[in-house]
């Protein structure tokens, strides 16, 4: 087909609707935005945003920008406490990653950072853990009733919640949700809310994503590999706006490649890792058929093929810098504000344009007024 008429195939990116995913989930930033647009009109043309981009440093818009993505937080907080029973402080940072449960997008990768970080806290003393950032790590999605392997993430992650919040000994300092019965309209409550979010799948998987974009719109940053539309947020949103990590899609061959030869030698951030949350920490499980999925190195349901172990130990240092960005609050909300401001792009308004003009062959009629 691509031989007989190669015109025919051509890449379009995906948008989302910022009615919904804007004006309507965030009312309290949406309210800052037309402020300081002097208009209502990004409404219906996001390309608008950009204007918000010369204040990004103007300290009467960051604080407007605080209040409205703290009242969002609010709100946040109180459906975790109806939904989960848990408490999660206001002040910490609120990492969120939320999508269908699969291997290839990398709770794993995320569930097994936050156990690092909960050994790293432990093992701290008191002087130390001062200078620990706050967090709350949420994650939410639905996994298909026949995958196992995804059930058995969530199983993790579940586990690791209820260990880490009820340990008194580091109280505040990390909080961990398993959000129940994820669904869009969970995701309104949530993207509003957040601080940081997790696009953070294989490189070469994902087609494009979406909640992505949502949380771009809404002020988040993102922390992810070049995978999707994250190659196309980064640029939009500037390098030193977005936390990249991770192998690239060229190189995910070569790195499949040596692990089937048996190349491949764990990290030892990794390797320990695996081995904390072997030790049953975690409510006694030992998770073992889970985790036989990163060892190994080829056949079914082996040898790691979706890289976990490869892309640890930048998926760490990153969110270390993650971290060190948070410490900096000025110079966090302004990027919170330049990736809004540059959000744009991934209106599907857009996206519906370029189909119509440049696939369909149709022109825009403007409605007639009554």
């Amino acid at each position: 087909f691509y031989n007989l008429w190669p015109e025919k195939f051509q890449n379009k990116t995906n948008g989302v609707t910022p009615r919904r995913w804007l004006a309507w989930c965030n009312p309290a930033l949406s309210k800052v935005i037309t402020k300081w647009l002097g208009t209502e009109e990004w409404i219906s043309d996001l390309t608008l945003l950009k204007g918000l981009e010369k204040h990004a440093e103007d300290p009467a818009l960051k604080a407007e920008w605080v209040e409205a993505k703290t009242a969002m937080k609010v709100r946040l907080a109180e459906y975790v406490k109806e939904n989960t029973g848990y408490d999660i402080p206001l002040t910490s940072m609120f990492d969120t990653q939320i999508k269908r449960i699969h291997e290839y997008k990398r709770q794993l990768l995320n569930i097994m950072a936050v156990a690092y970080r909960y050994k790293k806290i432990k093992a701290m003393s008191a002087a130390e853990r001062k200078d620990v950032v706050p967090k709350v790590v949420m994650i939410g999605g639905k996994a298909f009733a026949t995958y196992v392997q995804a059930k058995r993430i969530v199983q993790l992650i579940v586990a690791v919640a209820k260990t880490v919040n009820n340990d008194s000994e580091i109280g505040d300092l990390l909080k961990v949700v398993f959000i129940p019965n994820y669904n869009v309209s969970v995701a309104e409550v949530l993207i509003p809310g957040t601080d940081i979010c997790q696009q953070i799948s294989t490189a070469g998987m994902e087609a494009s994503g979406t909640s992505n974009m949502k949380f771009m719109m809404n002020g988040s940053l993102t922390i992810g590999t070049l995978d999707g539309a994250n190659v196309e947020i980064r640029e939009e949103a500037g390098p030193e706006h977005f936390f990249l990590f991770g192998a690239t899609e060229p190189e995910i061959p070569g790195i499949r490649e040596d692990r089937a030869a048996g190349k491949f030698v764990p990290p030892p951030t990794f390797a320990e890792t695996m081995d904390y949350i072997k030790s049953g920490v975690f409510g006694g499980e030992t998770f073992e058929e889970l985790l036989g999925s990163l060892e190994g190195n080829e056949g079914f349901g082996r040898g790691d093929y979706f890289c976990v172990g490869h892309d640890f130990p930048s998926y760490v240092e990153q969110l270390e810098a993650v971290d060190e960005h948070w410490k900096d609050q000025d110079k966090w909300v302004t990027s919170s504000i330049i990736n809004t401001a540059n959000s744009g792009k991934f209106s599907s308004d857009r996206t519906i344009d370029q189909y119509a003009r440049e696939i369909w062959g149709v022109k825009p009629h403007a409605v007639p007024e009554l």
